[in-house]
């Protein structure tokens, strides 16, 4: 009777579990064994994908048939959960309960009102609820600090050593490039291509860390995403246009208000992939560092030491767990080169 005690004593036991400090220095107790994450937005769920896949409890959206290819078969029919932060509003947080996952999880900024969030969240559900900076150089300590949370140490160690290694090819490429004399560059967003972002906005963090230099600048009085002119477009007179909206792409080139700019002119029009993930942004989470990488070689073509086609290959393997078909990656190669796909 005493053993059968001792055993149903340690069946009622909760699970043990021990304190994580995340980004936003909350102290939070998670399971010493995390099984199920909920992902509260995209670029939180695309984190969790790639450094423990089986942990994610499903998308805030649904896959695209277009993405499906570039995820592993057995996560392309995840359900689509919605989200608990950005555009759209708080999830039903009845949804997240039913669920049930042994951690909640953000992946981006860290300011007050997050944290308040995520305070709220927490009291309510009574889940644990992790904050991870999202700033993009922040990407390595960001994998490290959740692959000791998530149990994946040294799968965490090994895309922060890639990410640490390419950051370190850029470096070691723009260490003798005057900013001066660096490419100048724009984001078109949007059919119109009138969308854009200010430098230092994390929707153009790529284009500036790769070493170009953004043209929509104001001296940093404004932040984030913009409405520009055609002729604020025409003064800037950029070198190099990226975009990920195959309308605008499709038409930039036989529009006369772009034809007088330098980079329609030269053909420097370049059409970002967006399967999975955008290459750019949508969202602003590791999928970036293949933007990265394709970036690099856009603005420093002489320079930049590598192979598109093999890089990209190796990424896709590594971060989104795919072996590329070739007819996949041509597809992603079609788009990256400027070329619209098929």
């Amino acid at each position: 009777m005493r053993y059968l005690l001792l055993i149903l004593s340690l069946l009622a036991a909760p699970a043990q579990a021990r304190s994580v400090t995340d980004s936003a220095g909350r102290v939070v107790e998670v399971p010493e064994t995390v099984g199920s994450v909920f992902a509260a937005g995209p670029p939180a769920a695309i984190l969790v994908y790639i450094l423990k896949p089986e942990a994610l409890t499903g998308w805030p959206r649904a896959l695209r048939p277009e993405e499906r290819a570039y995820i592993a078969e057995p996560y392309r029919d995840l359900p689509e959960t919605g989200r608990i932060t950005g555009r759209g509003g708080e999830a039903n947080l009845e949804r997240v309960l039913a669920i049930k996952p042994d951690l909640i999880l953000d992946f981006g900024s860290v300011r007050d009102t997050y944290v308040d969030l995520a305070n709220r969240v927490q009291e309510q559900t009574g889940i644990p609820y992790l904050l991870i900076d999202g700033r993009f150089e922040k990407t390595p300590e960001a994998l490290r600090l959740l692959g000791g949370a998530l149990g994946v140490p040294e799968r965490a160690e090994a895309l922060a050593s890639h990410v640490e290694s390419v950051f370190a090819r850029i470096d070691a490429l723009l260490a003798d490039v005057p900013q001066e004399t660096r490419p100048r560059v724009y984001l078109a967003r949007g059919p119109e291509g009138l969308e854009t972002g200010m430098k230092g906005s994390i929707n153009t963090e790529i284009i500036e860390r790769a070493g170009g230099r953004n043209v929509a600048d104001d001296g940093g009085a404004t932040r984030g995403l913009v409405q520009a002119s055609m002729e604020q477009v025409l003064v800037a007179n950029p070198e190099i246009i990226v975009t990920w909206d195959r309308n605008f792409h499709a038409e930039v080139f036989d529009n006369p208000l772009w034809q007088g700019i330098d980079a329609v002119r030269n053909g420097r029009v370049h059409l970002s992939p967006t399967a999975p993930f955008g290459w750019i942004d949508r969202p602003p989470s590791l999928n970036r560092m293949m933007g990265l990488i394709w970036m690099a070689g856009l603005l420093y073509p002489d320079h930049w030491r590598g192979d598109l086609r093999a890089e990209t290959r190796a990424f896709y393997k590594l971060y989104y767990h795919v072996d590329l078909s070739d007819a996949e990656l041509e597809r992603l190669l079609e788009w990256a080169e400027g070329r619209p796909p098929n």
